[in-house]
């Protein structure tokens, strides 16, 4: 990674996006500080890839205040935000016939010029990201011709390679056999011990609650409570906003909470949520910074 410069994090702030007459994102505020692991937690449409997006870049926002260590993102061009944001997507497409060492060289792009091409830094770099992620032992063969938990590792791997001040992930445990869950939650828990800002789109609980410092749940667009894991977590969260019965137990050697679903008494899955939200929901707020906040 390259040298970080001492700064705040991420701090969005009313982030708004709407997808024809569907408002997909209502009013998002959320800050990830250094050094730390968000994760955005929720059920499928919540509006937790679509954030990752807006951060990124990669589609833009109707409202937003986006700033990283202070300096404005939406006014940064697109070559400096894709230097200092890196976004590991679930799915990748990348060309026919591109070696899995080339598709992470492209995470160096935004870092070279548009004459100078490759230099030994930049391969130094890539072997070394490619290491970090567990991709190396593929790193001669042909992407296309990968596991969708091998592509999962290259694309960490490209991320990496970009050396970013801001790593965002959608779904990085995707396709990914525990072990390698592990491996990868486990190294992006030390790149923010390292001074890395984190922020991952999670659907297992309990592996979130495992390597975050916050959670932020999300329901329909718009934030229904964030803090620390232990605090938001809890089964009247877990019912609403999921629409199942939970207990929240805690990991014998971390103590961090550790999630167990069930069925209702009567055998039946609990009813799904109407709105996404209710009082209980938005009672679970940890931190000086409400729902919206992540307290560093």
């Amino acid at each position: 990674m390259s040298a970080l410069r001492p700064g705040a994090g991420l701090e969005a702030s009313r982030v708004s996006f709407a997808r024809g007459s569907r408002l997909v994102v209502d009013g998002i505020d959320i800050t990830v500080p250094r050094g730390a692991v968000g994760a955005l937690l929720g059920p499928n449409g919540a509006g937790k890839s679509t954030l990752l997006h807006l951060v990124a870049g990669v589609e833009a926002a109707d409202v937003a205040a986006l700033t990283l260590d202070g300096d404005d993102l939406v006014s940064l061009r697109r070559r400096e935000r894709a230097r200092r944001i890196a976004l590991v997507e679930q799915d990748v497409q990348a060309p026919t016939g591109l070696r899995a060492d080339h598709v992470v060289g492209l995470g160096r792009i935004p870092h070279q010029s548009a004459w100078g091409g490759d230099t030994s830094r930049d391969r130094e770099i890539v072997a070394r990201s490619m290491l970090a992620a567990g991709a190396a032992e593929f790193a001669e063969r042909r992407y296309d011709e990968l596991s969708g938990g091998e592509r999962q590792r290259v694309n960490l791997a490209r991320a990496l390679a970009q050396e970013p001040e801001l790593l965002l992930l959608d779904e990085p445990t995707n396709h990914l056999d525990i072990r390698a869950q592990l491996a990868t939650l486990g190294l992006l828990r030390r790149l923010a011990d390292d001074g890395l800002s984190v922020l991952a789109a999670l659907h297992d609980l309990s592996l979130a609650a495992s390597y975050a410092d916050h959670v932020v749940v999300l329901a329909n667009g718009a934030v229904v409570a964030a803090g620390p894991p232990a605090a938001v977590l809890t089964p009247e969260l877990i019912r609403t906003v999921w629409g199942v019965e939970a207990h929240v137990l805690r990991h014998p050697s971390t103590g961090r909470p550790l999630i167990a679903f069930a069925e209702r008494a009567d055998g039946h899955a609990a009813d799904p949520p109407t709105d996404g939200t209710d009082a209980a929901a938005a009672s679970v707020i940890a931190g000086p910074g409400g729902p919206e906040g992540f307290a560093p």
